[in-house]
Parts: C-alpha cells; structure tokens; sequence
C-alpha cells in the first residue's frame, strides 16, 4: 500500500532526482544517470541549458500570464518563427500534445463544416499509434488498453493498416475528412513511415479533398535530424500536432497548419486558457533559435549515425538480447528478444535510463546535445547491460 498522494497511474520506480545537467540526471544520494530517453524526447537540449534558463528567468520576472484576448508578442514571434521555417501559415499554440492533436482534429473537421460538408468528419488513423490520453486522442489511437474501462469513444475514428495504401483507399468515404499519422510512431515501438507511403496517402488527400495531419509531437523539433520528421520523405501536410521537444521541457504544444485548413477556424470555435503564455514563448523561442543555428540539425544527423552504427555492432555482439536497430536521427528504438523491462533493468543498474515502448522496444533518444565521447559512453554501458542479461539468461537455464 503506498503512502504517496499522487494517484497511482504510474507505476513509478524510486529514483528521484534533484537536478540535471546536459545530458545526465544526478539523484538525491548523487548518483549520476545518462537520460537516454531526453523525458520522452521533451528536454532535447538537455538539463538546464543556459539559453532556456535564462529565457524562462528573463521573462519570469516581467509577465507570466496574459489572457489570449490580448497580444502576446513572444508568442506572435514564435508563431512567426514556425512558419517560416515550415509548411505553415498560421500556429494555435497549446498546453500539450494531446491537445494539440485534438485541435488539429477539430481544425479538420471544422473546414469540412465550413465549406459546407459537415458530413465529412472521419478521420482514417493506423494500428499501433498513438494520440494523446485524451479521449478523442485516445479513440484516434484505438488501442483497446488505454480505452478499456473509460466507456464509450468517441465516434469518427477508422483504423487501417500502416503501409496498406489500398486499405486507406477503400476505407475512405463521402464521411471521410482527413488522414492522421506519426511520421515515425513512438510509443508503438519507432516505426518509420515509408516515404512512398507518405506520398501515396498526400495523393490520396488531394484526390479526395482530405486533410492530411501529422502527429509531430514525438518526432519535432529536431529530433530525427531534420526539423520535422517528415521533410525526409519531402511530403507536407495540411496540418500538424507538436509538443515535447518544442518546450525543451517547459509544457507546451501547437498546431500548426496552412490557410486553407485553418479557414475554418474563426474566432470563438477554439481557445486556451493557458496556451501561448509568455513564459512557455519565451523558451519556446530559445528553443528553436537554438535548433535553427546553423550546423545544429546537421550535427543531429552526424550523431545518429554515429550512435546507429555503434547500436548496430552492439545488436550483433548481444545476439540473445538484441535483435534490431531501427530509427532516424537520434530517435532510434533496440527491438529486444527478451523481455524489454528486463533490460531497462540491468541498463537502469549501469547508469541508464531508456524508456520501453511497443512491440518489446526500447527508445534510445539522447538529448540532441549528446557529445561524440557520451555517445561511446552510452553504448558501452548498453553492452555492458547487455553483458548482465546474458548472465541472466544463463543462471536461468543452468538452474532448470
């Protein structure tokens, strides 16, 4: 029975920590931990990079919270920051991703309603993905272990298979509004999209007058080595969900979309109390600043594949544990034979912390600042993790 007033839906471990620094996490009795999972790809930049903190400390002392009835000029920089640098024309920024998600569904929906098709308001999603914790999100994902016990979802969701182009076609309809995926899925296991793919469901999109959404929230803001997963396959939406890495920590999210697929969205059909506030633009804009330097993205992919490689030989040497590699940039997944929370143990004992996700995978996601001698670092610890596994494994069998 826990003593804890937090409710219990997290089956949290013990550890806590009392700062962070770059790319570790230093707990309270001072034991240092490399985050190889950057808070579920949020803290991209790091623990206490000096431009946020001095970014969130700058503005914290002038104005922390304007209601969205005003201008809040961190914001409107943000916002121009964004789609300038991307195929958007206009932003709503959120609270998180969930929200995001949701506000990129109900901006699909609504330019159906406003060109006078308000039967058009079923999104097409994929099996293994996932939206939010919201319930919508929740309905889009359709994973039957976050709805159970929640009651009825909401209605307007058709799930196909990833990669199935004839699926999609056959499931879109006079109902159908728009087409929503993760260019790479995370929490179903760092799936990556085919680029032909992409491209067969944007011509799908045009063909049908559909809205063509991607959830970004796991895979923005550099993470993959470009500045959104999707621009290696070259194909842009109409609309877009972003969150985690864009806040470098600080909670927040955005949707992001063209003219045509945000004509719906007039005033008072959506609003945030709490989204765009002045403290999350502010280190929003120290964010991307950061991730558009020069060099910077490039970096990212020098790195990835750096770290790829160096995961590939460890998968080849720990054949009983390992079984693949797979990803893009520094958002990359170990495919286990065993267990993966068996794993996540023993890499927990040497001083690593991955999180799992779908189909027995474990995220290996570094913040982006990670160094050429953390990344050697990194993944001599994995192997030695690996090393504790197969010395598992072979207590186990020589006591049957």
């Amino acid at each position: 029975m826990t003593t804890s007033s937090l409710m219990q839906t997290y089956a949290r471990s013990d550890l806590a920590f009392e700062r962070g620094e770059g790319v570790w996490l230093i707990a309270a009795d001072g034991r240092r931990y490399m985050d190889c999972a950057s808070g579920i790809a949020v803290s991209g930049l790091g623990h206490a990079h000096p431009k946020l903190v001095e970014a969130l400390k700058s503005q914290a002392e002038k104005l922390w919270h304007v209601t969205n009835l005003y201008t809040i000029p961190e914001g409107e920089k943000l916002a121009k920051l964004l789609t300038d640098n991307t195929f958007a024309d206009v932003v709503f920024f959120t609270n998180s991703g969930t929200e995001a998600t949701e506000g990129a569904m109900k901006a699909a929906r609504r330019y159906h309603f406003a060109k006078g098709n308000p039967e058009k308001n079923r999104i097409i999603t994929f099996e293994n993905a996932f939206h939010g914790r919201t319930m919508a999100a929740l309905a889009a994902g359709g994973q039957q272990k976050y709805l159970e016990g929640f009651g009825p979802a909401p209605e307007g969701f058709d799930q196909v298979p990833v990669g199935d182009l004839d699926a999609v076609k056959k499931t879109v309809g006079p109902e159908t509004a728009a087409i929503m995926l993760e260019p790479v899925q995370g929490e179903g296991g760092i799936r990556s999209m085919d680029p032909a793919f992409l491209k067969g469901l944007r011509d799908i999109c045009d063909e049908n007058d559909l809205l063509l959404i991607y959830d970004e929230i796991q895979t923005g803001v550099g993470r993959t080595g470009k500045l959104f997963a999707h621009e290696w396959a070259g194909v842009a939406p109409d609309l877009m969900a972003i969150a985690k890495g864009i806040g470098g920590g600080f909670p927040m999210g955005a949707f992001l979309a063209t003219n045509e697929a945000a004509s719906g969205m007039v005033p008072g059909v959506h609003g945030t109390t709490f989204g765009g506030n002045p403290l999350a633009m502010a280190v929003g804009n120290a964010v991307l600043e950061t991730v558009l330097e020069p060099g910077f993205l490039e970096a990212v992919q020098e790195k990835g594949l750096q770290l790829k490689q160096k995961l590939a030989c460890a998968v080849d040497q720990h054949s009983d544990v390992f079984e693949l590699v797979r990803g893009e940039g520094l958002m990359l997944g170990l495919k286990c034979k065993v267990p993966n929370t068996q794993v996540l143990a023993h890499m927990r004992n040497n001083g690593l912390l991955p999180v799992g996700a779908g189909d027995n995978v474990l995220r290996i996601m570094p913040p982006m600042t990670i160094t050429a001698e953390e990344i050697d670092l990194l993944v001599e610890k994995i192997e030695a993790a690996a090393a504790d596994m197969e010395t598992e494994l072979k207590t186990a069998e020589t006591a049957k």
